[in-house]
């Protein structure tokens, strides 16, 4: 499900560490638009959802409860 709303808020969260979706793609030698179909929803990567939410200091369960159920 695509939540742009959510997608938003952790971009948003980012930018306040400092830190950009594009920063994360990099580390983990993606496309930035990778990233962003992970933090929308449109595709799922535990690896990705790890990392932002590790950016965020949160768990992945925190950020997409819907996803780890």
């Amino acid at each position: 499900m695509v939540d742009e709303e959510k997608h938003s808020r952790i971009k948003e969260a980012l930018r306040l560490r400092g830190l950009s979706l594009s920063d994360i793609a990099r580390a983990h030698e993606v496309k930035q638009s990778t990233v962003s179909l992970v933090s929308t929803g449109w595709r799922r990567s535990r690896r990705l959802e790890s990392a932002i939410a590790a950016a965020l200091d949160l768990a992945p369960e925190e950020i997409w409860p819907d996803r780890y159920i």
